[in-house]
């Protein structure tokens, strides 16, 4: 009895010991599981090697595109998959070259704002401003929201011109059918000569696209016609008002409205016949 006894607590006894050598590892080799992968400081493997590769791929592109003007590309990552879904129903149409030279658009330039115009404006802003929208599906920007700016401006100062000029305001009288008389004052003399001549008078667009063909700026110009044998049809005279406008509107923008008005005065109103 007194041998069995000693023999169970002997038996207990090594399982103690068993347990407390067990729990005197770390925590962390106790509950780690085998196929987590530790931390190690080996080479880099091939797939760190290709990601690495492509990386400096990326920006040879990138800085070999930097070299380039904004204007003469299209960005890498605005283009398509190499199709597109447009077809046309003539494939003639599709064919239209645009002017890349900058000496034609400096030469334009300087027919519209005279001598030194080709330096008013950066060489980016003076290709944006003749960029319609329908060029290059608009990837490399457009003009349209210059012109909406020039457009406002150029309506400003031909009221401007039609109030200072000398416009008779009695040549034609308003009669009224319930024979009223208008209140007269000498401040509001000026304002009646606007029954005489309108601000569209001055700026009707078929004399805006006039003036931008004499400045050649229909061999400068960047858009792509729905119909190439018919230009008018195409909406040459819109685009050609846009472009004037937008020109404007980007020369207030680079150096203020004193400048802008004063090229409007001289170097478009003026020619329009509106002094």
């Amino acid at each position: 009895m007194a041998s069995s006894s000693s023999r169970s607590a002997f038996a207990s006894t090594c399982k103690a010991l068993q347990q407390c050598s067990r729990s005197s590892q770390p925590l962390s080799l106790q509950f780690t599981p085998a196929s987590v992968r530790r931390f190690t400081s080996s080479p880099v493997t091939s797939s760190d090697d290709a990601v690495t590769q492509s990386t400096k791929a990326e920006t040879a592109s990138s800085d070999a595109s930097k070299e380039r003007p904004r204007w003469s590309y299209t960005p890498e990552r605005m283009k398509g998959a190499g199709f597109s879904l447009n077809i046309a129903k003539d494939p003639r149409r599709t064919v239209w070259h645009n002017n890349e030279d900058p000496q034609r658009l400096d030469a334009m330039y300087r027919k519209l704002l005279g001598s030194g115009g080709e330096k008013v404006l950066p060489d980016e802003v003076k290709w944006l401003a003749i960029t319609h929208k329908s060029f290059d599906q608009g990837r490399r920007g457009f003009n349209t929201r210059l012109a909406y700016f020039g457009r406002q401006i150029l309506a400003l100062e031909s009221v401007r011109a039609i109030l200072v000029s000398s416009i008779d305001p009695t040549e034609r009288p308003i009669h009224d059918a319930h024979g009223r008389e208008p209140y007269q004052h000498p401040a509001l003399t000026n304002v009646d000569k606007l029954n005489v001549r309108l601000p569209r008078d001055i700026i009707d667009k078929d004399k805006v696209a006039k003036l931008a063909l004499e400045a050649g700026m229909l061999g400068v110009i960047r858009w792509k016609p729905r119909m190439p044998e018919n230009l008018e049809g195409s909406g040459l005279t819109v685009v050609l008002n846009t472009a004037v406008y937008a020109i404007i509107g980007a020369i207030s923008l680079q150096h203020g409205a004193e400048v802008a008005q004063r090229a409007v005065r001289e170097k478009i109103i003026r020619r329009l016949g509106g002094v």
